[in-house]
């Protein structure tokens, strides 16, 4: 349907846990289709719906040319020692940290058929399913990052062009 504006830090939909979805509708379908379109451009790896202004449990990902989406994620599992890794966030442009993340991780939620869904994976699939299941939950990575860092993060927020 259409890629869609992502919203950027500041926007109260990206701090407010997103709600589960209650019924397969055609809303929820053309939501989805949006989170397709909206993923697919080049560097994007995953998209939730907050990020597109919708406080709904649903998110895409595109990984290694790899793309869907999955509604109604949970994390439901975590494995390995937390590694600091360099992270970005679409909702967050321009800033580049090292968060913590686990390097395997696996997902539980469902598709438009309403059929379990399960998603997991090690590196940058790990870390994208860790990094969405954050936005539905109202958390953006800037919240994991150590406190020298947030507060180097948080100025270049101040000093960006598009706060």
């Amino acid at each position: 349907m259409a890629v869609r504006p992502i919203r950027l830090f500041g926007d109260p939909v990206l701090r407010a846990p997103a709600a589960p979805v209650e019924h397969i509708d055609d809303g929820v379908r053309a939501l989805i289709r949006d989170l397709v379109d909206s993923v697919e451009p080049p560097g994007r790896a995953g998209v939730a719906a907050p990020q597109i202004g919708v406080g709904v449990r649903a998110f895409s990902y595109n990984i290694d040319g790899r793309i869907g989406y999955v509604i109604n994620p949970r994390l439901v599992e975590v494995s390995g020692e937390p590694e600091r890794i360099g992270e970005g966030c679409l909702s967050v442009p321009g800033l580049w940290h090292e968060v913590s993340r686990y390097p395997r991780a696996r997902v539980v939620g469902i598709d438009l058929d309403g059929d379990e869904v399960i998603l997991e994976g090690e590196g940058l699939l790990a870390q994208a399913l860790q990094h969405e299941t954050d936005h539905l939950d109202g958390m953006l990575y800037l919240d994991r990052l150590e406190q020298a860092d947030r507060r180097l993060a948080m100025k270049q927020i101040r000093e960006s062009d598009w706060f």
